[in-house]
């Protein structure tokens, strides 16, 4: 009568089988790492690089456990933190300035498990250790950036269209242009209220004073400041994954202040460094008089030009003298990708906006038969990518950057130029660094609370339902293995109130044991037999279970939608508890009590 057919013991085999393979990974713990990252897109981390920098280490007198290449970095393991941090300086002194050397945590996870996928939990900031950074964005700066491109739309338009106009000045908010006359005043009126559909445009003419005065309305305004902190964000996450950092927290508070958090950093002054790299592109032209190009090498740089660097395809850099005047930034990109040239050799296809479209096309017209210089600017140092010549004028707004380069830099150079630079600097206005050791404190208070709950309602389970108590213990281990499995797989970030979250989980789930223990008792003393006691006992109990945990899951996934921060890592682990509490309380507990009390016939008492 209670017997399960044999797929459902298979089924529930491979599911134990399978849950403890993916939770295996969270015992091994982690090493602390140094990572070699690129820090700059010309400069590239290969595999070659494993064994330079493991030599260095040994030099210093520290050799890593292990070292290999991973995702466009080298990962170098040590024994002890002190080895890491003498690696660290060892490493970052002889490989200088272009590469990013960051202490880290790895794990130490088996091989044979890693190719499965199985990964440990990840962890939060308050178990794992790591940097906490909470950034203002200056949005005065970002309103006065805005104003000064729309200064040079405003010039670059009323030039198109012929109107003269006297000075174009900045002023707090708004943008004004001087006009001699009403009529000139009554055409840049219309030919910039045409251009400048989303902004206020205001003809002003008193006293003989002609001038037009553009100003960001309330809503433009607002969507500037949102659209800066968007921005910055998207930068600031290409920024941290040179890091290595596996889970990094990054997310607008309130409406001017963003919050990062890298767990795993150790090293507050290299993520400094990194969150405020920028990277950006400038288009100038290029002075091929060789006389000035000597007496720029010869430490005689004539005044309006600077001496850079270009790359050849043979991998040496060469000197170039280019004007300090720039013809057009990146802020006119509005896309870039990696392709191919007509070479077949790879490049970055680039999209420019309506204003830098015109600006290019009226560069290339004017400078034909001379070369241009397109420049990457990437923390404060400018290299010239590629400086073509000219053969004629370039219009549509899709320009090409092509020159000594592989594909995976092109790829990089897309990404970075696609990011673009901060959309207004930004302060620290609040930084923390918690430690790995007392990570480790977090995450062993947390475990021995979980620990001490689990057996303090064990003993109590088994001392009050016997039998079935012990099998209602075995089935809230399995629910644990189940839930570790699932935040392991999913990759879930770990944090306290997490914890608290699994051992509310282990509350749930053994209260839904309680309502099958204590249904099986009433039907018993209603006179039924053991065997339809168990069937009636898990039937009718199960109703109850499903309700009251659907109410629950309701709770937990508007926390999940609603919530942010730690209310979210909570709410995640509060809902898939209740799925794997409904399963090991239901299916796991009935296949126990069926193996114990299915294959006997004349079965007269159940200890529960």
């Amino acid at each position: 009568m209670n017997r399960y057919p044999l797929w459902k013991y298979i089924l529930l085999i491979v599911t134990l089988v399978v849950a403890t393979l993916y939770t295996l990974p969270n015992l091994f713990g982690e090493s602390p790492a140094v990572q070699v990252s690129s820090g700059r897109v010309t400069v590239k981390v290969t595999e070659s690089m494993v064994a330079q920098a493991t030599q260095i280490a040994t030099a210093a007198g520290v050799t890593p456990i292990d070292a290999y290449f991973e995702a466009g970095s080298v990962k170098l393991r040590f024994k002890d933190t002190d080895s890491q941090i003498k690696a660290k300086d060892a490493i970052q002194s002889a490989l200088g300035s272009d590469y990013v050397i960051a202490l880290n945590l790895v794990s130490d996870t088996p091989a044979w498990l890693s190719k499965l996928n199985a990964k440990p939990m990840v962890l939060g900031l308050d178990l794992r250790g790591g940097v906490h950074f909470l950034l203002e964005v200056d949005m005065k700066a970002a309103v006065d950036k805005a104003l000064e491109k729309t200064s040079g739309d405003i010039r670059r338009e009323l030039k198109a269209k012929k109107v003269r106009y006297g000075k174009i000045t900045k002023e707090r908010d708004r943008v004004e242009v001087q006009l001699r006359d009403a009529e000139t005043l009554a055409a840049a009126t219309k030919a910039l209220r045409d251009t400048l559909a989303n902004l206020k445009v205001e003809s002003i003419s008193a006293d003989g004073n002609y001038k037009l005065v553009v100003t960001y309305p309330e809503t433009a305004l607002l969507q500037l400041k949102n659209d800066a902190v968007k921005q910055n964000i998207t930068t600031l996450h290409n920024r941290v994954n040179e890091l290595g950092v596996a889970e990094p927290v990054i997310q607008q508070q309130g409406e001017g202040r963003i919050v990062v958090q890298l767990p795993g950093v150790q090293d507050t002054a290299k993520a400094k460094d990194i969150l405020g790299r920028t990277a950006t592109l400038e288009v100038r032209l290029v002075e091929d008089d060789q006389a000035k190009l000597s007496e720029a090498l010869n430490g005689n740089v004539p005044v309006g030009y600077e001496l850079m660097t270009e790359r050849h395809s043979s991998g040496k850099s060469v000197p170039i003298l280019v004007r300090k005047e720039v013809e057009l930034t990146g802020e006119n990109i509005n896309d870039a990708q990696a392709g191919f040239d007509d070479h077949n050799a790879p490049a970055v296809h680039l999209g420019l906006d309506s204003t830098g479209a015109t600006i290019f096309k009226d560069l290339t017209r004017e400078n034909v038969n001379k070369r241009i210089a397109m420049i990457l600017i990437e923390k404060g140092k400018g290299e010239v990518v590629t400086a073509p010549v000219v053969r004629g004028e370039i219009g549509g707004g899709r320009v090409q950057i092509s020159g000594s380069m592989g594909v995976a830099e092109a790829n990089d150079t897309a990404l970075l130029l696609r990011a673009g630079s901060l959309a207004a600097p930004m302060e620290i206005v609040e930084e923390r660094t918690i430690g790995p050791s007392l990570g480790k404190e977090n995450i062993s208070k947390g475990f021995n609370s979980t620990l001490y709950g689990f057996a303090a309602i064990a003993i109590f389970m088994m001392i009050y339902y016997r039998v079935f108590g012990v099998v209602s213990t075995i089935a809230l281990g399995a629910n644990l293995l189940f839930l570790i499995a699932l935040l392991s797989l999913l990759g879930v970030t770990l944090t306290l109130p997490g914890i608290a979250a699994i051992a509310l989980t282990l509350g749930m789930a053994i209260d839904s044991n309680v309502l099958i223990n204590e249904r099986v008792r009433e039907e018993l003393r209603e006179g039924q037999s053991p065997h339809m006691a168990i069937t009636n006992g898990y039937k009718h109990a199960f109703d109850t279970i499903l309700d009251s945990n659907i109410t629950t899951l309701i709770a937990g996934l508007a926390l999940l939608i609603f919530g942010s921060g730690a209310v979210r890592g909570f709410a995640w682990v509060h809902c898939l508890g209740i799925m794997t509490s409904m399963f090991s309380a239901v299916f796991v507990s009935r296949a126990l009590i069926n193996l114990i009390y299915g294959r006997r016939r004349n079965l007269t008492t159940l200890a529960v």
